[in-house]
């Protein structure tokens, strides 16, 4: 993963404060509802951020559940281990999605919040989830749909991409370009899933306020790292997208849509 697409420093408590409840704590719920607690005993999480999704899963699945959570990103996953502690049933281990370090068949599922986008090569990641499946597991996860879908990101990705219109940060294209149907379905058949389902779901942004989910835009993604590479400050960029979600999205709070597509691959 480039660095300039790194959760390093103080991005991580950003991402978890300030865009936990608005972006992903109601697509973690969604995305854990999906699997049934009685045909699981054993679920690997890739890419599991802060534990927004972990959290999730150890809520939604019994106690006698094993959850092992896994990322690349080693802040990422300090985080998320001092944020929920140590409950039971959860072991925590940096992993590479596309070079798992599991034997073959020792999940029930596979689940990724919001992580595949990340991965350069997705078809190794692909193979590997399915590679670590059991025989009848499921290989579940989300992904955004485009920017033009997903109001938050793509007044931040304009209202960014005009304070430095000589080389405007490209950072939000990672996470919401890859989102077409047809290529995700041939990637998953490609990698030896059979049945593959993918459903548009939406959501209504719960916001506290501009300001508050601005900081979050900035500072709570690498973006932060692409402005000051620039010689931008941060703050000065959180107060014109504050004030430009205002403006865009009808008020403060603003009102925004979210939409993300849902994989199940058996």
């Amino acid at each position: 993963m480039a660095e300039a697409h790194t959760f390093v420093g103080s991005i991580p408590e950003h991402y978890d404060r300030h865009l936990g409840s608005v972006l992903f704590q109601p697509y973690a719920a969604d995305l854990a509802a999906r699997i049934r607690p009685e045909a699981v005993k054993s679920v690997l999480e890739i890419a599991c951020g802060t534990g927004i999704l972990t959290q999730a899963l150890r809520a939604w699945l019994p106690a006698t559940v094993a959850i092992t959570a896994t990322d690349l990103n080693e802040p990422m996953m300090t985080y998320a281990c001092a944020k929920l502690g140590n409950p039971s049933g959860i072991t925590w281990r940096q992993a590479d999605a596309a070079a798992l370090p599991f034997a073959a068949s020792s999940f029930d599922a596979v689940l990724c919040q919001f992580g595949i986008m990340f991965v350069p090569d997705k078809a190794a990641a692909a193979a590997e989830a399915r590679r670590v499946l059991r025989r009848g597991g499921i290989f579940a996860f989300n992904v955004w749909d485009r920017l033009e879908e997903n109001d938050l990101a793509r007044v931040t990705h304009e209202t960014v991409a005009g304070l430095f219109p000589q080389n405007p940060p490209q950072f939000y294209a990672v996470p919401y370009g890859y989102h077409d149907p047809e290529a995700i379905r041939a990637l998953l058949h490609g990698a030896g899933f059979i049945d593959v389902y993918v459903e548009p779901v939406a959501f209504q942004a719960k916001i506290s306020s501009a300001r508050d989910v601005a900081s979050g835009l900035i500072r709570g993604n690498p973006i932060v790292t692409e402005i000051q590479e620039r010689g931008g400050d941060p703050e000065q960029v959180i107060e014109a997208l504050a004030a430009a979600l205002v403006k865009r999205l009808g008020g403060d709070p603003p009102q925004a849509r979210l939409r993300a597509l849902v994989v199940l691959a058996a």
